[in-house]
């Protein structure tokens, strides 16, 4: 069986925002899009009736098999050629979704669910898949929780040099290809080059000297890469911020955003860094958490 694009599905607008961008995802890698819905059961206690207990599993499976069907119908309005099959499970939806993502291609989630608190930017389901996937993950989000994506507009990547960076680097190239649009590729150096050796510079820092070894790194990781892609019109932003400042700016007009789960001078073992997380909260275009083993299924790895 061909590996899908997995789907979170809770009914809410967010899931079905992230339904239609999976299809049109879906397509555009010719692969099947899986529909995928957890159902959790509550405690009902002791005192709880066998047929009371059976009557609410019994509500709760089919609600969800509703929305499994709603899903579907939206994928197929979509994108009406696309391949979907469906998928109901009892238990926790982002451990459910996690252990599934090991066998998916893609997973595709909404920035919140039906349990989200009003206000809330991100759901804990949506966090925690970023955070722990076995393979990228895309949270899909507009400029306000329920507005739908951008559907225009280029794929910005964030590259710092670390390997969980490479791994973005190759997701976003083959995204940018795959959409016939242009690719931003932007490096904050601020925090890389500067702010670790802090102590060990003399006060009278060159910067524009700083800025242009930061540039020519920038283009050296670009260059191998140009040449497997030569279709995708690459544009290289170095930029003296934060890096979340620095890939937010640069994604005004973005529909992608592709960041590592962690970057450089991250906690080995940390589930997420501080970068993607913020982006997830914030960024007004959907997001890609790419983690070293989640590098696209595309063109081999640049050297």
């Amino acid at each position: 069986m061909a590996q899908a694009i997995l789907v979170g599905v809770d009914g809410s607008d967010s899931a079905l925002h992230a339904t239609r961008w999976a299809a049109h995802e879906a397509v555009r890698r010719h692969t099947p899009l899986h529909l995928f819905h957890a159902c959790v059961l509550p405690p009902l206690g002791p005192h709880v009736t066998a047929a009371t207990e059976a009557g609410v599993t019994e509500t709760l499976i089919e609600q969800g098999h509703q929305w499994l069907r709603l899903a579907k119908g939206v994928a197929w309005e979509a994108e009406p050629g696309v391949e979907v099959r469906t998928e109901l499970r009892v238990g926790l939806a982002a451990g459910e979704l996690i252990g599934e993502s090991a066998h998916a291609l893609l997973v595709v989630l909404g920035s919140r669910g039906l349990g989200g608190f009003k206000g809330m930017l991100v759901g804990s389901v949506s966090s925690g898949v970023a955070a722990h996937g076995h393979c990228p993950v895309v949270v899909v989000r507009g400029r306000l929780p329920g507005d739908a994506p951008p559907e225009g507009g280029p794929v910005v990547v964030g590259v710092d040099g670390s390997e969980v960076s490479d791994s973005a680097v190759a997701f976003a190239f083959e995204e940018a290809s795959l959409r016939n649009v242009p690719l931003v590729a932007v490096h904050t150096w601020i925090d890389v080059s500067v702010a670790e050796t802090w102590s060990a510079l003399p006060f009278d820092v060159d910067w524009e000297a700083v800025a242009e070894d930061e540039r020519r790194l920038l283009a050296e990781r670009m260059a191998g890469w140009q040449e497997k892609y030569p279709e995708v019109e690459v544009r290289q932003r170095v930029v003296r911020d934060r890096p979340v400042r620095g890939l937010l700016g640069e994604a005004g007009d973005a529909q992608l955003i592709v960041v590592g789960s962690r970057g450089r001078g991250a906690f080995k073992g940390m589930g997420l860094g501080s970068t993607s997380q913020a982006l997830l909260h914030h960024s007004e275009c959907p997001v890609a958490v790419v983690r070293p083993s989640g590098v696209a299924h595309g063109r081999e790895t640049a050297s």
